[in-house]
């Protein structure tokens, strides 16, 4: 399968292009810095979009709300140009677990929610919304993390949930081994799923 990864040099974009070319797959992995082996590129390029689109079979958006001072906003913009420009590829979409439900309640909502994350998961929240707007015409899937996410061991076990957190952590490498089990046989087309541990 041909497997575009927008946000490929990332914590957990860098995962999801090891496990995807750990199994076999053709992997594009694109990041505004570029690298080794990483085409550069912006997701907000409606032209360099449509062209990878056009070259791979699934989208993979593993970038969010920057955090080193731009416009966070402009991640919004980022999403809506890969969604538009996607043709008949299917578009993955990597979002916070701010938008995941406790009692009715998004997370991001709740009193002890960190405030140094509130105005990046809100807009990741807005992604959430925007992607479940999009109608019949797009394949997508969103998939939110476990609360804490971050490097750790690759088990290749996890628990799935969907609008309420499966656990309380998970590593990034069991991340990208749920992203991939999806990729390879479709199990939340057009919904949003979570994982932890």
């Amino acid at each position: 399968m041909r497997i575009a990864v927008y946000g490929a040099t990332g914590m957990i974009g860098s995962r999801v292009v090891a496990e995807a070319k750990a199994r076999g797959h053709e992997v594009t992995g694109i990041s505004r810095s570029g690298g080794d082996g990483i085409r550069r590129g912006d997701a907000g390029d409606a032209g360099f979009a449509k062209q990878v689109a056009g070259e791979v079979d699934v989208v993979v958006s593993a970038i969010g709300p920057s955090r080193t001072g731009a416009p966070r906003r402009d991640y919004l913009t980022q999403l809506r140009t890969l969604a538009e420009t996607l043709g008949d590829a299917r578009l993955l979409v990597i979002g916070g677990a701010g938008s995941l439900l406790v009692g009715g309640t998004r997370l991001v909502d709740l009193p002890d929610f960190p405030e140094e994350y509130k105005a990046e998961a809100l807009v990741a929240a807005e992604a959430l919304d925007y992607v479940r707007g999009l109608g019949d015409e797009v394949d997508w899937t969103f998939v939110s993390p476990a609360p804490l996410i971050q490097p750790g061991e690759r088990t290749g076990r996890y628990t799935l949930g969907t609008d309420s957190p499966a656990g309380d952590s998970v590593s990034a490498e069991d991340f990208a081994v749920a992203l991939l089990d999806e990729i390879e046989k479709p199990a939340h087309v057009r919904s949003r799923f979570t994982l932890a541990s």
